[in-house]
């Protein structure tokens, strides 16, 4: 019995150790923390509870037979994060550079498996040079293993992929199909091919951080939604946006207090709005000043920025914020903004998630790019995104709302349930001076004539009583209100239940 568990505890000691005491130290030379330490930082304090710590491959070409330390580049099991169910599996770089072996997708299957069982976020810590390749085929085999799980598990339990390293070929699709991304600044990347591979093939020069750094991803490719500075500020902050996700779809997001009243009225939004139309504002002010304690979890804040998404809390309950920012762009629609948006809607309905839209659109961003771009089919997925969503829909206009773009952004026949303008909105089907050009072309020449046929139009369109008139807003209210409408609506919507047509699935414009 005494030899048993001797063996034991130096097979556990081994398996703490992982590639060895120099490349721990390497790891740390590099600003990085170990696979353990970062799920011990994840967790709540010893709450973690560690499965397949003595797997090893079965690889026995190219002496790798030789090499076979325990648990295989990966550590996998359970824990809490603020005593909620969590998943997770943390990759091992100091153990073949983090690759991914047969045995070590066996690992995360076996986690992802049970997560699906038991309606519990997964949450991966990425730090993969890739697919083993001693190991061929059988290492490809293991990542398909992995993306199957991660196509079921999608819309069933959240899935976030946490980019603590290089990540390159196959190590980048998983979490490409997982529903966030979050990567650390200076020390991850993500590319289908290297720098070198892109060299020989295009001939361009390009370094690891400008192909596929955190900053990269994080504004030019959209890929990623957010970058941290390093290591611990990732996990803590991730700490901080699980606590806004339900741990299933059969869940709702939990519930925090707050000492934030629900009919607080915030006096300084009735100066929000700009006296000249054309003077731009900025919309996260409004987001902050409605939200629970001024908290707003903001995604992809470096990509797209003429909308804006993520959470924030109304008498703590999570909802999800999709803004246009006039700040930028004018906040006009275009490809970038609306895949950005369609994607997080959806993400808000699978996951129970309210969706609070404040509209502030002049339209879609005109452009031989944006047409060429494929704007048409781009546009359509956040008007397909809103309409498919069946979960409590709040709508407010604070001043611009022309066109196609009104009717994308959450309006009341994409089923939005509460739909509120402040007495600046505008909505139309183009600006006063646009209309005008257009219904009475033949002034054009005299300019007094079209300036008060714009002042005319203005009158008679440029507010909100029109749609108010057909029910199309439900009510003009005060911008100081704000806060104390939404929650009641949200309040009132609590229990809603709307179903969408049986179907396999939808045919969402891709």
């Amino acid at each position: 019995m005494h030899d048993i568990i001797r063996q034991l505890d130096e097979k556990r000691q081994q398996a703490r150790l992982g590639g060895g005491e120099k490349r721990i130290e390497a790891q740390h030379k590099k600003g990085k923390l170990t696979a353990r330490e970062r799920i011990e930082l994840l967790l709540d304090p010893d709450s973690f509870e560690e499965w397949d710590m003595f797997v090893e491959h079965r690889c026995t070409d190219f002496g790798m037979e030789k090499q076979t330390p325990p648990g295989d580049g990966v550590v996998t099991g359970h824990g809490t994060v603020n005593g909620r169910l969590i998943f997770v599996f943390s990759q091992d770089f100091t153990v073949f550079g983090g690759s991914l072996s047969e045995s070590h997708a066996e690992k995360i299957c076996k986690i992802m498996d049970q997560a699906l069982k038991v309606g519990a976020p997964v949450i991966g810590l990425n730090d993969s040079g890739g697919a083993r390749i001693q190991e061929g085929v059988a290492s490809l085999a293991g990542y398909a293993e992995v993306f199957q799980r991660n196509v079921l598990a999608s819309g069933v339990v959240p899935q976030i992929s946490m980019i603590m390293g290089p990540c390159a070929g196959g190590a980048v699709y998983s979490p490409a199909m997982t529903d966030f991304i979050f990567m650390v600044k200076n020390t991850s990347y993500m590319f289908v091919t290297g720098p070198d591979v892109v060299k020989t093939v295009t001939h361009e020069e390009v370094t690891h951080e400008e192909l596929g750094g955190a900053m990269t991803h994080n504004s030019k490719s959209g890929v990623a939604d957010k970058a941290f500075e390093n290591d611990a500020d990732a996990l803590l902050q991730l700490r901080r946006f699980i606590d806004f996700l339900p741990m299933s779809n059969r869940e709702k997001p939990p519930v925090r207090s707050t000492p934030d009243n629900s009919e607080r009225v915030e006096m300084s939004l009735d100066t929000l709005i700009p006296n000249n139309p054309n003077k731009p504002y900025d919309m996260k002010e409004l987001i902050t000043k409605i939200a629970d304690e001024g908290d707003f979890f903001e995604l992809q804040q470096d990509y797209a920025g003429n909308i804006l998404t993520g959470f924030i809390r109304m008498e703590g309950s999570t909802v999800g914020v999709v803004a246009n920012q006039p700040m930028v762009l004018a906040g006009c629609l275009d490809i970038d903004s609306s895949k950005k948006a369609a994607r997080f809607v959806r993400f808000c309905d699978c996951f129970n998630i309210p969706i609070l839209t404040l509209v502030d659109v002049p339209g879609f961003l005109p452009g031989t790019a944006q047409e060429y771009g494929g704007i048409i089919k781009h546009g359509a997925k956040l008007l397909y995104a809103y309409a498919e969503a069946t979960v409590p829909k709040v709508t407010l206009i604070t001043r611009k709302a022309y066109g196609g773009a009104y009717d994308v952004m959450s309006s009341k026949h994409l089923r939005g349930d509460v739909n509120f303008a402040w007495p600046t909105a505008e909505i139309a089907v183009m600006g006063s001076k646009g209309a005008v050009e257009i219904i009475f072309r033949q002034d054009i020449g005299d300019a007094e004539k079209i300036a008060a046929r714009t002042s005319e139009y203005a009158q008679r369109f440029a507010n909100p009583f029109i749609a108010g008139h057909r029910g199309f807003i439900d009510d003009v209210i005060m911008p100081h209100n704000t806060r104390v409408r939404v929650c009641r609506s949200l309040r009132m919507l609590a229990g809603k239940e709307l179903e969408n047509p049986w179907k396999k699935h939808g045919n969402i414009p891709l």
